[in-house]
């Protein structure tokens, strides 16, 4: 039986599309120019490998599930929850991409800043450098990842009632790779 909540879903589907769509707008915006002699240095090569994973998270698919023989407005509701848990865990996946180059953005700039500095002082604020953007790293869990964006939500008001758990996102991931 329907439930009269379709049109909420709908909307929650349009917010976390363009949520979405921000990141991967966002991720672009990461990528910087590496000097040939730090190619292979951590930011750098963080931010390589978020920008492939968010094309290669841009280039999947959506497969919708063909109609069934059940009434349209069941139907309607059991496709909107199948389309809010993949975008779901498709803005879960760019934001923690994001969350990962924005850190090796800030690597780099610090990098940069220490670099400019007299050189006596290059290998301690290079190190420091180094340990905060591995510590940065080390937060970006799925945990993290979740708790910010249903924060985030949260603050903008959104209606929450039917986001899918973590759980439900991995799985989901898992089996649409």
């Amino acid at each position: 039986m329907a439930d009269g909540l379709n049109d909420a879903r709908a909307l929650r589907m349009a917010e976390i599309f363009n949520d979405y769509r921000t990141l991967l707008v966002h991720i672009s915006q990461q990528d910087i120019p590496v000097p040939a002699e730090d190619y292979y240095e951590p930011g750098y090569a963080v931010i390589r490998e978020s920008l492939a994973a968010a094309q290669a998270l841009m280039s999947s698919n959506y497969n919708p599930v063909p109609p069934t023989g059940r009434n349209d407005l069941e139907m309607e509701k059991a496709e909107f929850r199948r389309v809010i848990l993949d975008i779901s865990s498709r803005r879960f996946q760019a934001h923690k991409i994001y969350l990962r180059a924005a850190a090796g953005r800030r690597w780099s700039i610090n990098r940069a800043d220490a670099l400019q500095r007299p050189q006596q002082t290059h290998a301690s604020r290079l190190k420091l450098v180094d340990d905060t953007f591995r510590q940065e790293l080390g937060q970006v869990t799925d945990e993290y990842v979740v708790a910010d964006l249903r924060a985030a939500d949260i603050r903008a008001g959104h209606w929450l009632d039917e986001d899918p758990s973590l759980q439900e996102m991995r799985n989901w991931i898992r089996e649409h790779p």
